[in-house]
């Protein structure tokens, strides 16, 4: 797999690839290089059959402080006697969408993406982890929608996702009030799965060991309860078990399952190949 960007780091390792935000100099703020490289790390992941699952971590003593607003103020602040543009305000469209294609690319991927966050997760960073299918955080961990404390509505997919994962009512506070929420109120509202000691290290080892889990069983079982898990959104039940009936009916009779029935038959760990 070839990838290479100044601030994101690929480490793949046994069918799990960690995707590091790798700018701990700027607390890992979300610059143009993060928005341009994201899609290609995302691309690079896709294409490697042999990985299995992600973990998504940071660098540094925070996950992601949010939108390098140093470097997209300029984008934002004009002078207020400058006359409305469509053209400016189409390409200020055409902007947003591109970068709301960059998250979703997380969301895409066909392997399980596991966040392990630490320190601040402001901003874009949640947009970032509600786009994974599981967060786990450590005990400084400190999220905010914090969109609304500079005049934005956030449009990168937190306000589309995270009420699939928390409820209205949080999702209301978090987002019309930008505060801070600790770990452990991340955890009690299911914004976060667990909760680990300070620092990246038990929560990035937690993950990994979630991540080994994972990768341990058959990869076209994982990848295919991904995609009917995806397809859920917007169906009725009925819809989505006649979905999945047809998953099963396309991928059902794997060497995947003749394996797990051999293994069990002779009392011994399965070995998958994902075929």
């Amino acid at each position: 797999m070839e990838f290479t960007s100044d601030v994101i780091t690929l480490d793949v390792n046994q069918h799990i690839a960690t995707m590091w935000l790798d700018r701990p100099e700027a607390r890992n703020a979300l610059g143009t290089a993060f928005w341009t490289d994201l899609p290609r790390a995302c691309a690079a992941v896709a294409a490697d059959p042999q990985i299995r699952v992600v973990v998504l971590a940071a660098k540094g003593p925070h996950f992601t402080v949010g939108l390098d607003l140093k470097e997209f103020s300029r984008h934002f602040v004009e002078p207020t006697t400058a006359p409305s543009s469509a053209l400016a305000n189409a390409r200020r469209y055409e902007s947003v969408r591109a970068m709301q294609a960059c998250v979703s690319a997380i969301a895409a991927l066909p392997v399980p993406v596991i966040a392990a966050v630490h320190g601040y997760c402001i901003g874009a960073g949640v947009d970032i982890i509600t786009a994974c299918d599981v967060r786990l955080c450590s005990s400084d961990a400190v999220f905010s929608v914090r969109e609304t404390k500079v005049a934005i509505v956030a449009d990168v997919g937190t306000l589309q996702r995270l009420p699939r994962i928390i409820g209205a009512g949080h999702v209301a506070e978090m987002a019309l009030t930008g505060k801070d929420v600790t770990a452990e109120r991340a955890v009690a509202i299911g914004l976060a799965n667990s909760l680990y000691g300070p620092g990246s290290a038990e929560v990035f080892s937690a993950a990994l060991e979630m991540a080994r889990e994972i990768a341990a069983n058959s990869p076209l079982a994982v990848r295919g309860t991904k995609a009917v898990l995806a397809a859920n959104d917007g169906r009725t039940v009925d819809e989505g078990l006649d979905f999945v009936a047809r998953w099963n009916t396309m991928y059902l009779a794997s060497n995947d399952l003749r394996e797990a029935m051999t293994a069990f038959v002779e009392r011994r760990p399965p070995t998958f190949e994902g075929t």
